[in-house]
Formats: structure tokens, sequence, C-alpha cells
């Protein structure tokens, strides 16, 4: 069954990871996905991927930092299939360190991307979404329930986006509009791999455990499923489900468990 047959797709931040991984998803699904990230070669990639697939790919070359970028990226999708059902807020990044190591610019720059860049883009396909009765999948982190030491900046902006996507879930019903709001846990991505100044580290080795890391393509089926279903969340991965659970009925029990956490942290936190 094609769930998503003749649908036209928008995701933020489908140069890699979940994002490429949702745009092949959807694409296997029947639907026409629209590309949004900053690197062009990597976007170029996603789309023949979707192409050989038989379905339209419409690759974009876009900030969700830059006032305008989203609007003008939803003209273009709107002139070239005439419409939007599903919108994926995805893009993000992170910016890691103890507090006290931290600038005042470093957590703008956090919430500039994770925050504002989802708000950008609801607003540019909110009245897409409302004309087709369409879905809104927004990407938080089960991070806003277990917040690791070194992390507080990133627990930050994934919380707001978890109030957020709460809040239009039920703003956004009465017009038709699903909200899911989505959280991984560790999921195969380039995100832990880049530096607080955006560079991608060549050679870093990921810090997280390997064999807690769900492959893109298992978390891309399940976000896909779950929104076609119209859920209000979707966790990723069972240590995900495990600290979201725990994190939101036994928030003690957490805060013990992370304090333990700090002493074996990469991070320099003190």
């Amino acid at each position: 069954m094609s769930r998503f047959n003749g649908q036209t797709v928008f995701i933020t931040g489908a140069s890699a990871g979940i994002g490429a991984a949702l745009g092949r998803r959807f694409a296997e699904e029947g639907a026409d996905v629209a590309l949004l990230a900053r690197r062009k070669d990597a976007l170029e990639n996603t789309a023949s991927a979707i192409r050989a697939l038989g379905r339209r790919a419409i690759p974009i070359t876009c900030d969700v930092t830059r006032d305008g970028d989203l609007e003008r990226a939803a003209e273009i999708v709107r002139n070239e299939t005439g419409r939007i059902d599903v919108v994926v807020a995805n893009a993000g990044i992170g910016i890691n360190g103890g507090f006290s190591k931290l600038s005042l610019d470093d957590f703008r720059r956090q919430f500039e991307t994770n925050v504002f860049g989802v708000v950008r883009t609801v607003q540019a396909t909110l009245p897409d979404l409302a004309n087709s009765r369409g879905r809104l999948g927004i990407v938080g982190s089960v991070a806003q329930y277990t917040i690791l030491p070194g992390t507080i900046n990133y627990a930050m902006s994934k919380a707001a986006v978890g109030a957020l996507a709460e809040g239009l879930s039920i703003e956004m019903a009465p017009k038709g509009i699903s909200t899911t709001l989505i959280l991984p846990g560790f999921v195969e991505s380039e995100i832990r791999l880049i530096d607080n100044q955006g560079n991608l580290r060549e050679g870093a080795k990921d810090p997280a455990p390997q064999f807690f890391v769900m492959p893109t393509d298992v978390a891309a089926k399940q976000i896909v499923r779950d929104m076609y279903r119209r859920e209000r969340e979707c966790v990723l991965t069972n240590h995900g489900k495990l600290g979201v659970f725990v994190g939101r009925h036994s928030p003690g029990v957490m805060a013990s468990i992370l304090r333990l956490a700090k002493r074996f942290s990469p991070l320099d936190v003190d």
C-alpha cells in the first residue's frame, strides 16, 4: 500500500541523516518530495535516490535561519506540484558544553536553528496544510527529558520545540492538521560529529554507543508510519522510550542517573 500516493512532502534538514532517510521513505510510499538544506551536493544525492524510485524530487538550497528562505521554498514547491500535504521540520544543530563554557551567542545560534527554524517552517507552510488537511511532523529529542551533561543548550531548544508541537496539536486540530512530535534517541546522524562552529569533524567517531544507535532507515519507517496514523508522538529507540518514561514519571530518579553520568561524560562540563 502506498500510504502517501500523489502527495507532496516538504522536509527541512534533508541532506543527510533522518531528513534524507525520510525523503527516501516517503518516496517509497508514493510521495513527491521537496528536500531543503544548505548543502547542495548532498541534496542532489538524496534527490537522485528518490528519482530512482520513480518519484519527483525537488532539491532546494535553503537556510532555516534566514527570514524569507522558507517562504521562497514553499512557493517553489507550490508552483511545481500545486500542493504541500506533509511537512517535516527536521533541521537542527547541537552546540554542546558545560553551561559555564557557553556564550550567550551559543544559545542564540542554537535557538535560531532548532526553534525559530521550526517556527519559520510551520509559518511558511501552514496555509498549505490547512488546504490539504495535512500532517505536520516536528523533530524534537528525548534530550528534553534526559538532559545529559554538556547538553543544556540543546535540551533547552528541544524542550521549546516540544511545547510548540503540543500547542500546535491543540490549535491546528480544528483545521484538520495533525501534529506529530518526533522524539529520537540515538539515531544514526552527523549531528554528533559536527563541532560547535558547524564544521564536520572528518574522521571523528560517533560518541554514542553503537549498540544504542538506530539506523536512519529504521527510524524513517517508524516516523512515516506514525505520521500516517496521525499519532501525537513518535518516540524512537527503546532507550529513548525508557528515558522519556522515567523523565516524565520519575524525574528525581532521572536526575540521579544523570548526575552519575556526569562522571563519565567526554565533554568538559565543569
